[in-house]
């Protein structure tokens, strides 16, 4: 009897799934999608000049177009997330994709500043559910620990690079044809992404489906959005005004308030051991840190080249090339070899140093500052300290994530539960099976990613 119930246990447990013979193919699709994502961040930077002057808009609400699309997409990021693991990440990929075209269309379309504002908003919307689908998708796909490492590689140098690739695209549109099309630009790469995806992408079937979180959801969006937009308030009032102060403080309730909610439900929106966990949590800080610097450069040197140096568009663009290569070269050809053969902090560190370095020399820029010797520096060490960051810290995000919420399930392999691995205790095998060093292994061993 114990040997059949053994047998029995043997035959209902899981088999590990098969390495979809596509992924590379299908790498290059998700990469699209997450190129169109971060691309479109910066590619209006430079046409926001032309799209002022044609819609009418004022000084003042010309912020308003970055705005939008940042605080829809921060605020909704985390509710995107969620909503692929509801309906299914290439589902989720590909809604995101048609939506994102549709909102790029509808703003290159756009016949007043209200109108390009609200496609704006809608881009960002999509953005968030596109951008939380194609990472886990990478991580679905890629089982292997080492061709995990090169995918993630490659999607970090994309994430990490798509601005500066987006800065000389929305110079090169805007002087040669029209600053609409920085937004028309969308509708073939999504196209091609959304055409690939459905064709080479596989996910495998989720064990069971997850409960929403409504009221999480709820406080996390309105939090991020009330952070996110008093951030942007702050430039025009000033930190210390009543207005910015508000809403920050009114973020950080509503935030306060979703951590106490998740601490408490059942099916949590974000369940807080995966933030809390060192490896996961460290890369999130590290990619969140990096996010800040990049960006921000972005826009300080975009306006910095174009209003007080009087480049063109193009020109501009350009400029941020050597920046593009310098992540390149740094994510895909460095950080991507070494990531499954050194701990996470030996790049991320040091590239956070780097990319520390370069923002400190970006602040000694003048008016009277020449290219070469204070933007060029400062791009090359962001940009080649960005690439040693992004690519561990997108691998490591994922990094052993649980497959589902529930307690009672949360070690439980998908579509197996607890009573399937119950064998009687004479000749039951250890699961885990015990390893020759003990706990030592263990815990080193769950540090990285299998």
């Amino acid at each position: 009897m114990h040997a059949s119930e053994t047998e029995q246990s043997i035959q209902t447990s899981p088999t590990p799934t098969p390495a979809n013979p596509h992924r590379w193919a299908a790498l290059v699709f998700v990469c699209l999608g997450q190129l169109m994502v971060v691309l479109d961040v910066t590619i209006v930077n430079i046409a926001l000049p032309s799209a002022q002057r044609d819609l009418g808009a004022s000084d003042a609400s010309r912020q308003w177009v970055i705005t939008a699309y940042t605080l829809a997409f921060g605020g909704l990021l985390l509710l995107g997330g969620r909503v692929a693991d509801y309906t299914g990440r290439k589902r989720a990929f590909l809604v995101g994709l048609i939506g994102f075209a549709a909102a790029s269309a509808l703003g290159g379309a756009a016949v007043n500043f209200g109108m390009l504002l609200g496609a704006r908003a809608v881009q960002g919307a999509f953005g968030a559910l596109l951008a939380p689908a194609a990472l886990s998708l990478i991580a679905v796909n890629f089982t292997d620990s080492h061709e995990r490492a090169k995918a993630f590689g490659i999607f970090g140098a994309i994430a990490a690079g798509g601005g500066a690739v987006g800065l000389l695209l929305g110079g090169l549109l805007t002087e040669y044809l029209d600053w609409r099309w920085c937004l028309y630009v969308n509708i073939p790469i999504a196209i091609a992404a959304a055409v690939g995806a459905q064709l080479l992408l596989r996910e495998p079937r989720s064990a069971a489906r997850r409960r929403l979180d409504v009221r999480g959801a709820a406080l996390v969006s309105l939090g991020l959005v009330s952070v996110v937009y008093g951030c942007s308030e702050a430039e025009s009032h000033g930190w210390s005004s009543a207005k910015v102060v508000s809403l920050l403080m009114l973020g950080a309730v509503l935030i306060a308030s979703f951590v106490v909610v998740e601490s408490r439900v059942s099916q949590p929106l974000l369940p807080l051991r995966v933030v809390l966990d060192r490896t996961r949590g460290s890369a999130y800080l590290a990619v969140g840190l990096s996010v800040i610097g990049l960006f921000g450069t972005f826009l300080f040197f975009t306006y910095q080249m174009q209003i007080v140096m009087h480049y063109s568009p193009v020109l501009t663009g350009l400029a941020f090339l050597p920046m593009t290569g310098a992540i390149l070269i740094s994510a895909g050809g460095i950080a991507s070899r070494l990531i499954a053969k050194v701990p996470p902090r030996a790049l991320m560190v040091p590239g956070l140093l780097i990319a520390a370095s370069g923002l400190f020399w970006a602040s000694r820029l003048q008016a009277g500052s020449s290219y070469v010797s204070v933007i060029l520096p400062a791009e090359l060490l962001i940009a080649f300290g960005m690439g040693w960051v992004m690519a561990p810290a997108m691998n490591y995000a994922t990094h052993r994530a649980p497959r589902c919420s529930t307690p009672s399930r949360r070690a439980a392999p998908p579509a197996t539960s607890h009573r399937t691995l119950r064998i009687p205790r004479q000749g039951r095998p250890r699961w885990p099976p015990a390893s020759p060093t003990g706990s030592w292994w263990r815990r080193s061993s769950s540090r990285r990613p299998q």
